[in-house]
């Protein structure tokens, strides 16, 4: 089929007239007047009907012509992220993300960034709060955890593991216990921006699940905050792989019970709603993918 035919007839719907969809086309009204009698001879249907004022569709031309816009919207979409990709990136990327993965991950990807691509800046919030992306205030979002809302435009980048540390102050108590539950007299410090900051469920061998409520000592309402207190040995917490990763392997913190397996999260890129992307969002896109990747190599 020629898919000229296609936008031929569309015009012709949508302006409601032969010479107006010539005029939009920049072709004459004979060659579209041809090409739409010939679609219709080739669905062996009649898509329109004609009258000295007007050209309206049949039902079957209606049915086309839904069908038509999504094509040709689609179409044009395809030409112009071909055009995006091949742009290079400019201009102000704004950029929110929690507090821990921001400064661990996402910072440090920033300077990469306009590095490489000087014509953009970066303007990165950090909250462990849920920015509302209907704004318009940011051009994406970096999700840690597990995503509530299934109609978001999102896609997974990565994902973490949780541990429960404590500073080697702590070493010995740990040693003596043999399960989760021999931990939970101990001071824990609370992380407040999650929901459940006290609670934790652990695993071992894919069938021994336990569920502890740790004593809480000392609550704060940001992650950072938390690693902070437990180096300074306030006591025990749940935190993130790439938050600690060089504090266990430089034996500043230590693992406790690391047989005992906490609930793995994933790490998210979350957008407006939005046809196409623009450069400077697959750009930085495409190298916190790649930051990430070699963090998970990197990880013990």
């Amino acid at each position: 089929m020629n898919l000229n035919r296609l936008a031929y007839f569309a015009a012709v719907v949508d302006t409601g007239s032969f010479t107006r969809a010539a005029e939009r086309l920049g072709i004459t009204k004979a060659v579209v007047s041809q090409q739409v009698a010939q679609l219709e001879r080739d669905l062996r249907t009649s898509l329109l009907v004609r009258t000295t004022r007007r050209v309206h569709p049949t039902e079957a031309g209606s049915m086309l012509h839904a069908r038509c816009v999504i094509i040709l919207r689609e179409a044009e979409d395809a030409f112009d992220e071909l055009a995006q990709a091949a742009a290079e990136p400019t201009g102000t990327l704004r950029i929110t993300a929690p507090n821990d993965y921001g400064t661990a991950v996402v910072a440090p990807v920033a300077a990469a960034f306009t590095s490489r691509y000087p014509a953009c800046r970066v303007e990165q919030t950090l909250s462990d709060q849920t920015m509302d992306l209907g704004s318009g205030r940011v051009d994406m979002a970096i999700r840690v955890g597990w995503l509530v809302d299934s109609s978001l435009q999102a896609r997974k980048i990565g994902s973490f593991r949780q541990f429960l540390v404590s500073a080697p102050a702590f070493a010995d108590r740990i040693a003596t216990a043999r399960d989760p539950e021999g931990l939970a007299a101990l001071p824990f410090i609370a992380n407040l921006a999650l929901r459940e900051p006290l609670s934790w469920s652990f695993s071992r061998d894919d069938h021994d699940r336990r569920v502890v409520r740790m004593h809480g000592s000392i609550a704060i309402d940001t992650t950072p905050g938390v690693l902070a207190a437990v180096r300074a040995g306030g006591g025990l917490s749940v935190l993130p792989d790439f938050l600690v990763a060089d504090d266990l392997a430089s034996g500043r913190l230590v693992h406790a019970l690391p047989e005992w397996r906490l609930a793995s999260g994933g790490i998210y890129t979350v957008y407006p709603a939005a046809r196409f992307r623009p450069p400077k969002v697959t750009a930085f896109v495409d190298m916190l993918v790649e930051a990430d990747r070699k963090r998970g190599q990197a990880a013990f």
